[in-house]
């Protein structure tokens, strides 16, 4: 079974590629622990000076959670939890790195894979790349470990719109909302990712991660009671939530009810 992530190393530029390009490379458990893990040990390299996040091959960043995973990893609020609190543990990990992050974005960017994108620093994509965060098709809500990053990117109003709608939409249009930084042509999107990670690297490294932690303290944090993070994990209890997720796996439209 090939490695759910791997790291490649470029002098002072680290790699990190999220592996399941069968899948598009959908999100598994493994692929959650694997990528926290991964960002954990480069934020405490010294010796590196940015962190390029990717999908292997050039059909997705990633295009999801694997929903086929849910009805043994996520079938209820129970089950959920757990892996709610892994996936915010990565999500912070890839938000707190020490250094600069780029994520480098081709084709599907959806849903986790957006999620993930959101954390990073900065966002270069191709032309032909699509985003958006569908979940309200899958009766699932986002938890509040994986909204803050949308939230603190775009904004309430573009982060409602996201979710309300559950459209997927262009990358122009994802630029617009301030969901990227640049968008290139699909040839050129690796070059200019690249070239940025460079420019970045060529920066003095203490102050680069100085701005991250200046404006990490100057960014309003939510603080949430125990009941109101469990909330995050309601959905997985109801009868929509498994509608939606049978209608997904047998490819059809949902029948939502409302209970």
């Amino acid at each position: 079974m090939a490695e759910p992530i791997l790291v490649s190393r470029d002098g002072a530029i680290a790699t990190v590629t999220l592996n399941n390009p069968e899948r598009l490379n959908a999100l598994n458990r493994a692929m959650w622990r694997g990528l926290g893990e991964a960002m954990r040990k480069l934020s405490a390299d010294d010796a590196l000076r940015c962190v390029v996040v990717r999908g292997a091959g050039d059909n997705a960043f990633a295009a999801g959670a694997d929903i086929a995973e849910f009805a043994s990893e996520r079938a209820n609020s129970k089950q959920a939890k757990p892996y709610g609190n892994l996936i915010h543990e990565t999500m912070q990990a890839v938000a707190r790195c020490r250094h600069p992050t780029v994520a480098l974005i081709q084709g599907a960017c959806v849903g986790g894979g957006l999620e993930i994108a959101a954390m990073c620093d900065l966002r270069v994509c191709g032309q032909s790349s699509r985003f958006g965060i569908p979940v309200n098709k899958l009766g699932l809500t986002m938890a509040y470990g994986e909204l803050m990053g949308l939230l603190a990117l775009v904004g309430r109003a573009v982060a409602l719109e996201i979710l309300l709608e559950g459209r997927v939409f262009d990358a122009d249009e994802a630029c617009r909302k301030g969901l990227v930084n640049r968008v290139v042509p699909d040839d050129t999107v690796e070059e200019e990712a690249h070239a940025t990670a460079r420019r970045i690297a060529d920066g003095a490294p203490l102050v680069n991660r100085w701005h991250k932690q200046f404006i990490e303290r100057l960014a309003v944090t939510a603080q949430l009671a125990p009941e109101e993070w469990d909330e995050g994990f309601e959905c997985f209890d109801t009868e929509d939530y498994h509608e939606g997720v049978a209608a997904f796996l047998e490819k059809r439209k949902p029948r939502f009810e409302g209970r």
